[in-house]
């Protein structure tokens, strides 16, 4: 099964990086993108760059061979997850003509993948969404930071094309998702729980049910839906774990809202992660605690005849 899983997570990638390319070339071309070209350049640079030092530094500690050797397509290999990063920040992120803050926010997407980590089997994982970090950290530090207008998703289309890019969104998603991350119980949970929160927030706030409900029928909260909130590395592996983990981050984000917190699908992943990750952190602290107060018996001792 671990075997499997890892067997698709490379794939996954591959096309996740493809998708995400050709979305911010439609989207700076087409679209009607209002960040400049320069913005998911320096995002680009700088997750590589990072993700290169932090891989060397940890090859080099931990006396393992580096993972990019090999010819290039393992360098392309390795900077997968780099790539989606830089693209996926400066995507969402809109720092008007500024580009550190773009920066700062794929350096603290890059790093969170080495310094947040639990252990889990035999080896340890990064627990939070470092996309998904990296946009909540910046939005927290520079207050003049916001998240891209979603109406910049289908400013220059019209007629159509209205239901055609949404509807290559869904539809490649729905497979990406079902073929390679298996996915589709946490998508579903997210989306019911969502429409439960905002019927909740309807009946015992008064929230008009159609404005709680429209955030679903924008292109952004399609991204986010499927290739944000799925990402395979920091979500559960199990059906159950799945449902549970989409509910919450509808629940936290229909608490925010209740709150009148802003950004509140990106605070709301970022805390679910970051409660989870502290799960995983004490059922394996428990765990090796329990390991090392487990009694070693006495060996054994021949008996001595009797003279």
């Amino acid at each position: 099964m671990a075997s499997a899983e890892r067997d698709l997570r490379l794939p996954a990638l591959r096309r996740f990086a493809v998708a995400i390319t050709v979305l911010n070339m439609f989207g700076h071309t087409v679209l009607g993108f209002e960040q400049s070209w320069a913005q998911p350049l320096a995002a680009l640079v700088t997750a590589y760059t990072l993700e290169t030092l932090l891989e060397f530094s940890d090859a080099r500690l931990n006396r393992r061979p580096l993972r990019f050797t090999g010819g290039l397509r393992s360098v392309v290999d390795f900077l997968l997850s780099a790539h989606i990063t830089g693209l996926a920040v400066s995507m969402l992120l809109y720092a008007n003509e500024r580009i550190l803050p773009i920066v700062f926010a794929v350096a603290a997407a890059t790093g969170s993948k080495q310094i947040f980590r639990v252990r889990v089997g035999g080896g340890t994982r990064h627990v939070l969404n470092p996309s998904n970090f990296g946009i909540t950290v910046a939005l927290l530090t520079f207050p003049w930071v916001g998240i891209a207008p979603p109406y910049q998703f289908t400013e220059n289309i019209s007629g159509v094309l209205d239901w055609i890019v949404p509807g290559l969104i869904v539809v490649s998603g729905t497979f990406l998702n079902w073929r390679f991350t298996g996915k589709l119980p946490l998508i579903g949970a997210w989306l019911g729980g969502f429409a439960a929160q905002a019927l909740v927030r309807h009946l015992a706030f008064g929230t008009p049910i159609v404005a709680a409900w429209l955030p679903m029928t924008g292109l952004a909260f399609l991204l986010y839906t499927f290739y944000m909130v799925t990402d395979p590395a920091t979500t559960p592996a199990s059906a159950r774990g799945q449902v549970l983990f989409g509910l919450s981050v509808a629940a936290v984000y229909g608490l925010l809202m209740v709150s009148h917190v802003v950004f509140g699908l990106f605070f709301a992943l970022t805390i679910v992660c970051s409660v989870r990750g502290l799960g995983l952190w004490a059922h394996a602290f428990i765990a090796h605690e329990g390991h090392e107060r487990v009694p070693m018996p006495a060996p054994a001792v021949a008996a001595r005849p009797e003279r």
